[in-house]
């Protein structure tokens, strides 16, 4: 109809605006969807169907918790903060069962009690509250017109008009209902890895918009049992029950505010969820307030809850390394890169204290090994390129204390050619310059 014309507009031009946008950041991406880390999102990782779908049907479930009851809050959910569901018989099922259930019969009979006040509004009313048929319709409109007829009825009798009165009408509430699904499941749609895998298990930044319809879902809610409600106990039940979640939640903001008011306490805080992540941001800053020991106790204790983790273990070697405790730094280099391959930084430390240590030998294949990672899927590429840039400095430097002054030469060469654009190239130009003086 034409009257629909401007919705249908407005629906196509937010579509074709919403696909300009992702088609402009998947052109920044380098036309390819990002990659992520196996601890970034377990599930996703899984080989196993059945462990990716039973807990990705369960994850929005955890999210309304979430919203419900913020009794625990983290600033990570990665690694293992929410344990996959691997099989069938996981009692966490029965909770995604009654999550979608519900869901369902919210949606049903939103959608039904709107159909039924279109269809009597559009028969003919008897008396102001029968239709043809005789069935009742001011009893399905009365929770969205009684308080505005009760405030307005004596002003209608001073002469206001009634299209005025009706103008102040509040919507139905099967359609504030559908606003609130709306804003509660479109947005968070995303975040549900159905199109797409995401960076993350849990992010509780995707639940800004969504908590918006979740609120209003709760106001209609006491707005119903209200007007419902006959007696003035009941009444003041609603209401007293009401303040009180008010004053609950806002304890809980209070509560959470001191959860972020440094970095150290907002690590601290997330120790309970997840402690391996949270012990090893809470060792970083430990050690940069130059607590040492506690320092190496927060990385020690990321570790036993997952000794893997590449990052955790190099900052440990550097600690170490740091404290001139160069053989457990060692150790914990190697394990390091045992752990990822590809950590060129790790490398580089192991060299350094090779050659310290007199075995020329082992920390040449070191930096050579370094040099030939490849530039794929690194999770820092700049801070790569600086790494392998700097073995091929001690490369270069160590050819050219052993007198290897055209091999120390090829490698200056290639180190200016795979060096990063912040990196400082005066080191090497002047070790080049050496190289040549003294080949000469």
């Amino acid at each position: 109809q034409r009257k629909n014309l401007t919705l249908f507009f407005s629906i196509g031009l937010l579509t074709s605006w919403g696909t300009a946008l992702l088609g402009v950041r998947l052109y920044w991406m380098g036309n390819k969807p990002p990659s992520f880390s196996n601890s970034d999102n377990p599930a996703a990782d899984s080989d196993s169907f059945l462990t990716r779908t039973l807990t990705f049907f369960y994850l929005p479930t955890k999210n309304l918790w979430l919203l419900l009851c913020p009794d625990t809050l983290s600033f990570d959910w990665s690694m293992d903060a929410v344990p996959l569901l691997k099989a069938v018989s996981d009692w966490r099922n029965l909770h995604t069962v009654a999550f979608y259930a519900g869901l369902l019969l919210l949606a049903y009979f939103s959608l039904k009690g709107s159909s039924n006040e279109r269809e009597c509004n559009g028969k003919t009313v008897m008396n102001g509250k029968q239709n043809a048929n005789g069935h009742s319709c001011h009893s399905e409109m009365e929770y969205k017109t009684l308080e505005v007829k009760s405030s307005f009825a004596s002003k209608e009798e001073n002469g206001i008009k009634k299209h005025e009165m009706q103008k102040l009408q509040l919507p139905s509430t099967e359609n504030i209902v559908i606003l609130s699904l709306s804003l509660l499941i479109v947005p968070f749609v995303p975040a549900t890895n159905l199109f797409f895998y995401v960076g993350f298990v849990i992010a509780e930044r995707v639940l800004y918009v969504p908590s918006m319809g979740f609120c209003l879902l709760v106001t209609v809610g006491v707005r119903a049992l209200h007007v419902k409600a006959q007696k003035r106990f009941l009444k003041n039940l609603v209401f007293c029950s009401t303040a009180a979640l008010i004053v609950f939640y806002g304890l809980k903001t209070v509560v959470r505010n001191g959860d972020w008011q440094n970095e150290e306490m907002l690590y601290r805080s997330g120790i309970k969820v997840n402690p391996a992540k949270a012990w090893g941001n809470l060792g970083n800053v430990l050690k940069s307030q130059s607590k040492i020991s506690e320092a190496e106790s927060a990385y020690r204790n990321a570790l036993y809850y997952r000794s893997n983790m590449a990052d955790m273990l190099y900052n440990l070697g550097l600690l170490l390394q740091e404290n001139s405790r160069f053989s457990e730094a060692l150790h914990y280099y190697k394990l390091a890169i045992g752990s990822r391959p590809t950590l060129a930084s790790a490398y580089l430390n192991t060299g350094i204290i090779l050659m310290n240590q007199g075995k020329t030998e082992e920390a040449r294949r070191t930096f050579l090994k370094c040099s030939e990672i490849p530039d794929e899927n690194l999770k820092d590429p700049h801070a790569h390129k600086s790494s392998v840039t700097s073995c091929l400095y001690n490369l270069g430097k160590l050819f050219h204390e052993q007198g290897h002054y055209e091999d120390a030469l090829m490698v200056y060469k290639e180190a200016i050619q795979k060096m990063p654009r912040q990196f400082a190239p005066q080191s090497l130009y002047n070790m080049m310059g050496k190289c040549i003086v003294s080949a000469s």
